[in-house]
């Protein structure tokens, strides 16, 4: 199949193929079709699967060919507004449709103005569209197509009440599209309020099967090598891009700030930034300034970008779904992807519910260090080496070893000196198989004789 057969306006034709589109995605196949009829639509499909062109060039098209004034698109971050209203605006282009974003942290002004001259399609987050509605700035705006995309990320970012609020100010008489990664129950409930006898499709199936070229690793360490262990995986890792899911915004301000005094090029992204601030370190990140970004899960929403060869989980996430969302920033498209995850012995178990709920294939490594002792430790040992003692016996010791050749005497003897500091700074981050067996072991005791407690506790 290709564009062609969608019978597209010659215009909006035209950005398509300007674009380089050829063959319609999994999604595109299914949902265009459905979108030109008319009918509402509930999509389940993760990012990276072309779901910006799936709706908008159905919706461009009954704009370019007079069959709808206006749309609206609605998505959960400013940054992923911005991407998708460039997506549509170069999309449409040729066939005259003007697109406007509206997020917070902004003035009103241009935003409001721009939307009673007409612009036909509005990309918007929730906060600042709700409170538009809200303050009675845009009654006239009545959108006959309206766009609830990455659902699933507005529920986890709270903004469910919003998204009702702002369905009581649109038209009834509409045709509404809900896309999302996920169907919890929450968004299974708000598909049924605000949908009119939707259409369902997924390709859910599809994208995971392209997510088996992500390679699943675990390393099982202790609270002390994390910052060890990152460091030592980004200098034998082969990145391009790589994202470090970090718990708190205080250790994503510490990891940067540790990375940057290595030489690695990192940048930091966390709820506490200014928006300006935020924004200027995600465009260093799209263009490759940047290859290093260091985020927490509620910063990293939206955050769509090419490139990504590795995602690092510095901390193990919270649930399965964020770890599910983590490593789905890596392996698109078919491209091979590594999702990388540091574990505690505490820690471990989580990691079992993890790998049991997600269904996902991890392997444990370790991390081999044959660089030996560096300079500073060279230098550390022959300081050690002169300030050391003469012992009386050492020079009976020497007598019995007269008939070596002196080099080579001294050699070993440094060479036993080198070995046991080795040894002492640790040459493998991360538990072997065997260690990490026993774990294994010791986790399923527990799991049973916690099954075994709970029967008898039912039995009494």
């Amino acid at each position: 199949m290709t564009f062609k057969e969608f019978n597209f306006h010659k215009d909006l034709f035209k950005g398509v193929k300007i674009a380089g589109f050829r063959e319609p995605s999994p999604i595109q196949q299914s949902a265009i079709p459905i979108i030109e009829s008319g009918s509402d639509l509930v999509g389940q499909a993760h990012t990276g699967t072309g779901k910006t062109a799936a709706f908008g060039l159905p919706m461009m098209d009954k704009i370019a060919k007079g069959e709808c004034e206006r749309a609206l698109v609605i998505t959960p971050t400013r940054e992923l507004a911005t991407q998708v209203s460039d997506e549509l605006y170069h999309l449409g282009r040729f066939a005259g449709i003007r697109t406007l974003t509206v997020y917070g942290g902004v003035g009103y002004g241009r935003q409001i103005a721009l939307i009673h001259k007409g612009v036909q399609v509005v990309v918007a987050t929730p906060g600042r569209l709700k409170d538009l509605y809200r303050k009675g700035k845009i009654e006239t705006f009545n959108p006959e197509i309206v766009v609830l995309d990455e659902a699933d990320e507005m529920l986890d970012m709270g903004f469910l009440d919003d998204i009702k609020e702002i369905f009581e100010y649109i038209p009834q008489n509409r045709q509404t599209l809900l896309f999302s990664a996920t169907m919890p129950e929450p968004i299974k409930d708000l598909a049924e309020d605000i949908l009119y006898q939707p259409e369902f499709i997924s390709v859910v199936n599809e994208e995971e099967t392209t997510n088996n070229v992500i390679e699943q690793r675990y390393y099982v360490i202790e609270e002390n090598q994390r910052d060890d262990a990152i460091v030592k995986l980004l200098e034998t890792e082969n990145t391009n891009k790589c994202i470090i899911f970090c718990r708190m915004k205080r250790e994503v301000d510490r990891l940067v700030e540790h990375l940057q005094a290595l030489g690695f090029n990192a940048g930091g992204l966390h709820g506490d930034l200014e928006q300006e601030d935020r924004e200027m370190i995600i465009k260093a990140y799209r263009r490759g300034e940047t290859k290093i970004m260091v985020a927490t899960d509620v910063a990293a929403r939206g955050l769509d970008v090419k490139g990504v060869t590795h995602v690092f989980n510095y901390h193990i996430p919270f649930d399965p779904q964020s770890y599910v969302h983590r490593i789905g920033r890596t392996g698109r498209a078919g491209k091979s992807g590594q999702a990388i995850t540091l574990v505690t012995t505490e820690e471990f178990k989580e990691l079992q519910r993890i790998q049991k709920e997600v269904g996902a294939e991890m392997q444990l490594a370790t991390i081999k260090d044959e660089s030996g002792i560096d300079k500073s430790g060279m230098e550390y040992l022959a300081e050690q080496i002169r300030m050391t003692h003469v012992n009386p016996n050492a020079s009976g010791l020497l007598d019995h070893l007269q008939e070596m050749d002196q080099k080579i005497l001294l050699e070993k003897l440094l060479s036993q000196l080198i070995e046991r500091e080795q040894s002492n700074i640790g040459t493998q981050i991360g538990f072997d198989q065997k260690i990490v067996d026993d774990m294994i072991h010791e986790y399923e005791s527990e799991q049973k004789e916690t099954r075994k407690k709970n029967r008898s506790r039912k039995r009494r």
